[in-house]
């Protein structure tokens, strides 16, 4: 069964998304209720969907996404003037309130979105991969980062530039 991660503010909210994907079969689910918390558990679970409200504990669903893995896509569920300010390939919008029947919809559309991505991502020939993890390496020891602190360096920077994570990579390993 596929897992997905669910986040909101609201603790009741998270125990009802939670209870209807689990009883239904859809996936099941890890909660919490921080941006900092979505993170970790994303990188460290290799999680590829993540089912959250406009605003988390600290801090707002696009902030995270955009520090999320491209392996990773969001479903946002939350009133339509709030969905209306968030833009990525990587986002599903929900608007709220929603049928039982839209969710494990929208759900269903978010599991084959991260499914997608991660099959690009692995797509990556050996020679790429050995680039990303060099540029890694001399980021963790240049500038002291950690090997997460390094790998979302280079995604930001990706996704700022809007260039392939294997571009920046290189641009960092040719930067004097």
């Amino acid at each position: 069964m596929d897992q997905v991660l669910v986040a909101f503010e609201s603790e009741k909210t998270c125990r009802r998304i939670r209870e209807i994907l689990e009883c239904s079969g859809t996936a099941s689910c890890l909660v919490c209720r921080s941006g900092d918390q979505v993170r970790r558990l994303v990188n460290k679970r290799h999680i590829t969907a993540v089912v959250c409200g406009f605003k988390l504990a600290d801090e707002t669903a696009a902030d995270v996404l955009e520090d999320l893995p491209p392996f990773c896509a969001m479903l946002v569920l939350a009133p339509q003037d709030q969905l209306d300010l968030l833009r990525s390939d990587r986002l599903l919008p929900l608007p709220a309130p929603t049928s039982r029947g839209a969710l494990l919809e929208g759900v269903e559309r978010l599991l084959q979105m991260g499914r997608e991505a991660e099959g690009t991502l692995s797509r990556r020939d050996g020679a790429e991969r050995e680039l990303i993890q060099q540029a890694k390496a001399l980021l963790m020891t240049r500038d002291a980062m950690t090997e997460e602190e390094a790998h979302h360096f280079l995604q930001k920077k990706s996704m700022n530039q809007g260039a392939k994570l294997v571009q920046v990579a290189r641009k960092v390993l040719e930067a004097p």
